[in-house]
């Protein structure tokens, strides 16, 4: 009595929830869970999946840096302002050494001296205050005892408030180097854009892969409680041919044993159910919490296990990915390298500013007069001599350009086997699935045998179990081939570069 109960305790644990979810019946009113197909699943990951709007988002940032480096082209305008105070204002001397031995005449010859050399100075600046219609009056400095008068002959220049408003623009004129990065950020922009398609094949090979994984493991649960079921079925007929004498107690305690075996199996396919199905959430980007389920079965794509490629011909990687985006690496070196050989070029550069000065000995602002000036330059600038750095830089460029090719050899010989093992596996895919289909019929006959004739009394137990563990083996068999196939034909289409959006 006891071990009924437990038996039935076990029968009971099973979710019937979970059979009515994953035996495929009509689910009930109210359910929110989302049923996806394929193309499904497959949009909602191009538009959800974090490392596609990555993609895209560094698509967007290079066209900004592209955008940006053809600003360079442009005149940069810039605005400047500057005030100093003279703490200790700059002396001057003119005439010969103060310790030469002309120098013994008295300190009013001196200042003569500087005055008739400062006459066509002062006389310049009157006529530009009488031009502005403004009163001219010369300062004169207070005569301090270490002053000038001390007989130095030092003259002290400029004013102690001094301000400077400027505003200037420059611009290249002959730039080769500045002309090349120019093409170099339009290459980037490519290369970006190529791996973003990158980003989705990849995407596309993922929500595949997760998707045939929650039609494998539903595949197992079917098998695994179908064997569960003919245990219960198998228990309560030998239950009942125990309680009437025709039964012995090892047929009995084999049943239950079958029975209580068959319960954990169950239980890990339906756990392998909501893994793959998290999985497949996680590569959708879509919140895990979200109830999800798909459609179809595995056995669905057995119709469609076949790949068309011609007969004898090498499978074409012009749309490889990985292919694509090295020539453009490549023309990006070669630009890099020319770019580096332009700085052995003179550059050519215009600058034009204009300032207003002004400076007083006294801080009032409404009494300064302000003096404009503006300035014209072109700037050549000859490389001549760098240690060598210029020219060690383009040899290393060029060995990795070296690389690159090597790289380039050495991937295309990667894909080629990956495409090989992928048809490989997929033609041996097939070939289990039509042997493992034989072998299913086989063995549900032998089952079917094996139960009637386990009812009528000649065969035992033992051999029905037989029977049944040959055919659960053959049906996952089957399951398996088919996953196999499916899983190595989507490797091949990411190898090959079909892209999903492409084929719709």
């Amino acid at each position: 009595m006891t071990v009924k109960k437990v038996l039935l305790a076990l029968a009971l644990l099973i979710p019937s929830a979970a059979w009515a979810q994953f035996s495929g019946e009509e689910r009930p009113a109210g359910d929110t869970t989302l049923v996806l197909s394929l193309d499904d699943a497959l949009k909602i990951a191009l538009s959800e999946n974090t490392s596609v709007k990555v993609a895209d988002m560094e698509i967007q940032r290079t066209k900004y840096a592209q955008k940006g480096s053809y600003g360079q082209l442009f005149p940069q305008i810039s605005a400047s302002g500057a005030y100093n105070y003279a703490i200790v204002k700059q002396k001057v001397y003119f005439g010969s050494d103060a310790n030469d031995s002309g120098s013994s005449s008295s300190g009013g010859g001196m200042a003569s001296m500087y005055a008739s050399m400062l006459e066509p100075i002062m006389y310049y600046i009157q006529q530009l205050y009488e031009v502005t219609g403004t009163p001219f009056v010369p300062y004169v400095e207070p005569v301090k005892p270490d002053d000038s008068s001390s007989g130095d002959g030092a003259i002290e220049m400029g004013r102690r408030n001094q301000v400077t408003l400027g505003l200037s623009a420059s611009m290249p004129l002959v730039n080769f180097q500045l002309w090349e990065s120019l093409r170099i950020t339009g290459d980037q922009v490519e290369q970006a854009v190529e791996q973003a398609r990158e980003s989705r094949l990849g995407t596309v090979a993922s929500v595949k892969q997760a998707y045939f994984a929650v039609l494998m493991a539903k595949a197992s649960y079917d098998v695994y409680n179908a064997v569960y079921e003919n245990a219960v079925q198998n228990y309560k007929y030998t239950e009942s041919r125990h309680k009437t004498g025709k039964a012995s107690e090892l047929e009995m305690v084999r049943a239950q044993s079958s029975l209580a075996a068959a319960v954990p199996n169950v239980y890990n396919a339906e756990n392998s159910i909501y893994l793959s199905l998290w999985q497949l959430k996680a590569v959708m980007g879509i919140d895990l919490d979200r109830p999800i389920d798909v459609q179809g079965k595995l056995e669905d794509y057995a119709q469609h296990m076949f790949y068309e490629i011609n007969e004898g011909a090498e499978a074409s990687l012009d749309h490889n990915t990985q292919l694509r985006q090295l020539p453009n690496q490549a023309e990006m070196l070669a630009k890099q390298i020319r770019m580096q050989q332009y700085a052995y070029i003179p550059t050519l550069s215009a600058q034009l500013s204009f300032n207003y000065y002004t400076q007083s000995d006294k801080f009032n602002l409404s009494q300064w007069r302000w003096l404009p000036s503006s300035t014209l330059v072109f700037s050549l600038s000859i490389p001549i001599f760098s240690g060598g750095q210029r020219y060690h830089t383009i040899k290393q460029t060029r060995v990795q350009a070296d690389e690159l090719a090597l790289q380039r050899e050495n991937t295309e010989r990667q894909l080629r086997i990956g495409i090989r093992q992928n048809l490989s596996t997929m033609d041996t895919s097939m070939k289990s699935y039509d042997a493992a289909n034989e072998a299913v019929k086989s063995a549900e006959k032998a089952y079917d045998i094996a139960s009637k004739s386990y009812k009528v009394g000649k065969s035992t137990l033992t051999d029905l179990n037989n029977t049944e563990l040959t055919l659960t083996q053959a049906r996952l068999q089957a399951a398996q081939a088919v996953y196999n196939f499916v899983v190595a034909k989507a490797s091949l289409e990411q190898t090959l570069g079909y892209d999903f959006t492409e084929e719709k």
